[in-house]
């Protein structure tokens, strides 16, 4: 019978192949069907995600709570319970896939997952939004985590998840859609962002805004890349309290749950895997989390990245090829 460690060791170790029948082939005495039995059997769920992380994170009120969500591509299935057609930000566009909702505690350098939800709307009812509360609401009062700052992209921007953040005490920072309108005045009523007259003192420090159906205000501040592209930061606290500079630097933090997305689809095969049934997809994914972080504590101690830890399972190989081929270059004689 297979076991939790087998299978995480096979998707730290295979270089590109992350099927069932590939474990079955390299694993003595193991059948296709006892990997996919496995995978239909267990239920591996993201409490233990949070097992392997608390003991790695650095808990402090200065770090960073990030959410987003990510699309397993799943284009070429045909009867694979969980997958439908959803936006992808990699592909800018609809795409069949199995969606997954993250959440990432960063101290500002290193991060690590805490908790990830698989998109289902007709399994549990629930939406992304729906997914994105309970996270941040279970790693508060539950898991403790003291974090003060929640970072998301403009999909989650919505009033409700504004609001619940602001009722938890903490800051959040966060983008809008650039057709959003605000309100400096209750005279002036609610205006375009493109609308808004930005002078010297606003661009250093923002400006003060009313969004529609949040009852508190923001500060709303327009930051300018070096390409010209515009990115309207919101966040909740006081007036003058921050500059464009600061706010700026804390929007980019969300880098690291992109870094996590492409770590899990390009090492652990989290999209790779071919089984039809929801509870076996659901435990592939929770153990290619266990896989990523094998390779990231790995990655750690030997001050490395995670692609040089995975690389470096086939140097040998190459070297024993390269010194004694068993497959010679032909040459003709």
């Amino acid at each position: 019978m297979i076991t939790k460690q087998q299978y995480v060791q096979y998707l730290i170790s295979t270089p590109v192949n992350y099927t069932c029948t590939n474990l079955a082939d390299h694993l003595e005495d193991t059948s296709h069907d006892a990997v996919n039995d496995y995978l239909r059997r267990e239920k591996h769920t993201a409490r233990q995600i949070w097992e392997l992380a608390e003991p790695l994170i650095n808990n402090q009120p200065g770090g960073y709570l990030i959410v987003d969500d990510s699309v397993q591509d799943k284009r070429y299935s045909q009867v694979m319970e969980l997958v439908k057609h959803q936006y992808s930000g990699n592909e800018h566009g609809l795409v069949k896939g199995i969606g997954i909702v993250n959440l990432v505690h960063s101290d500002g350098t290193d991060y690590y997952p805490i908790d990830f939800r698989v998109y289902a709307p007709e399994v549990d009812g629930l939406t992304k939004n729906e997914h994105f509360r309970d996270m941040l609401r279970e790693a508060y009062q539950k898991k403790g985590i003291q974090a003060q700052i929640v970072l998301f992209d403009t999909w989650y921007a919505a009033s409700d998840n504004l609001k619940f953040i602001h009722r938890l005490g903490k800051t959040l920072v966060t983008t809008l859609k650039e057709n959003r309108r605000v309100s400096l005045s209750r005279e002036g009523g609610y205006i375009h962002l493109e609308q808004i007259e930005w002078t010297p003192e606003r661009l250093q420090h923002g400006v003060e805004v009313k969004l529609k159906e949040v009852p508190f205000k923001v500060q709303l501040f327009k930051v300018v890349a070096t390409n010209g592209d515009i990115e309207w930061v919101i966040t909740n606290r006081a007036p003058k309290s921050i500059d464009t500079q600061v706010v700026q630097k804390e929007n980019k933090m969300r880098w690291a749950i992109e870094q996590l997305h492409r770590e899990l689809k390009q090492l652990t095969g989290i999209e790779k895997c071919q089984c039809r049934k929801q509870r076996a997809q659901r435990n592939h994914f929770a153990c290619c989390y266990q896989a990523w972080f094998s390779l990231k504590v790995m990655a750690k101690k030997m001050k490395t990245t995670l692609y040089q830890v995975k690389n470096n399972l086939w140097s040998e190989y190459l070297r024993h090829e390269l010194r004694n081929p068993r497959i010679p270059v032909y040459q003709p004689a």
